[in-house]
């Protein structure tokens, strides 16, 4: 499959943008991962610890692969020695890395492994597709496994414009656009019970969706926090808020989870590796869809209209759900 062009497809700079991409999956861990990456990128592997790893230095950059979960990696500051090492602390931190390796042990196949795959531009998202066709050969196992494999795959495309008011118009699309894209990717109800990609409440959208809002940077991110106080959502606005704005003074912008660049956190798609085909390709022309309406004012006018007077209190709709939520209590 061939990734379709953006409206946008350069930054401000000039550069073509890129986008990050990351994937869950089971049936393949994480030493074996690594050595897929490697056979088809290039590039060194680097161990970190027992369940986690680098590919390092591949035709687009590094690689991350781990078990994902924070418990069973050694804790950055139990691995640092003291100021004065004493025998006593070596064997502290040699019971922790142990701890923590046997941990990892038990719980590879429940755990799934992730791919963080470095910042790749969007004409090579065909290529990368590549590593999706060979876990699929290698076993490894996608969101529709298992009922309780609630895998997705996430990508992070880098925005063609920090201004605020681009910011602005790309969020609106997409609050638009979210229901078209659940209904075509068919979400796995595994991960719409789990909370890791949960939408945005209507009043949030009704906000965002008014012709009057026009905020600064710093109200844009305010009102986000106010309502979305969360890493929890099918687009996590958090890591490119961190980047925007370093300063700012809420804890999930400081959060060590929240790693700060200039992408969306678009985190909806399942992991779909029993799809033959199915690749970051497939989810990366699907988002386009996002991009279109943000590039079309007065299409993206006219649905923000549409919505408000569909969602807006007083409106008939909002009279009938009202209605119809009085007689059945």
């Amino acid at each position: 499959m061939t990734p379709q062009s953006p409206p946008e497809p350069n930054t401000a700079e000039g550069n073509r943008r890129r986008v990050g991409v990351e994937i869950e999956f089971a049936g393949l861990p994480p030493l074996d991962t690594a050595r897929l990456v490697q056979r088809l990128f290039g590039g060194s592997i680097d161990p970190l610890s027992a369940h986690r790893l680098k590919v390092r230095d591949t035709r687009w950059g590094d690689f991350g692969i781990e078990l994902d979960s924070q418990y069973v990696h050694p804790e950055e500051s139990a691995e640092q020695p003291p100021p004065r090492d004493s025998e006593w602390a070596r064997m502290r931190r040699d019971f922790h890395r142990r701890s923590r390796e046997l941990l990892g042990d038990m719980v590879t196949g429940l755990v799934p492994t992730e791919i963080v795959c470095p910042p790749v531009p969007w004409n090579e998202l065909g290529d990368l597709d590549e590593l999706f066709d060979a876990l699929r050969e290698q076993g490894a196992k996608g969101t529709d496994a298992s009922l309780l494999y609630g895998f997705g795959l996430h990508l992070n495309p880098e925005l063609p414009s920090l201004e605020t008011a681009d910011v602005l118009r790309y969020l609106q699309a997409y609050l638009l656009s979210a229901d078209w894209l659940r209904e075509q990717i068919r979400v796995d109800i595994t991960r719409e019970v789990l909370p890791h990609a949960n939408p945005f409440h209507q009043r949030y959208c009704l906000k965002l969706l008014d012709d009057d809002y026009r905020p600064d940077l710093n109200a844009l991110i305010d009102d986000y926090l106010a309502d979305n106080a969360t890493r929890n959502r099918d687009l996590d606005m958090l890591p490119l808020f961190a980047h925007l704005c370093p300063d700012h003074p809420h804890e999930l912008l400081r959060d060590d989870l929240v790693q700060a660049r200039p992408t969306f956190h678009y985190r909806l798609p399942n992991a779909q590796l029993a799809e033959p085909g199915w690749g970051a390709v497939t989810e990366w022309n699907r988002w386009l869809e996002v991009e279109r309406l943000a590039c079309a004012p007065q299409t993206l006018a006219e649905r923000m209209a549409e919505y408000r007077a569909l969602h807006a209190e007083g409106s008939l709709w909002q009279k009938i759900k009202q209605k119809l939520t009085k007689d059945q209590g």
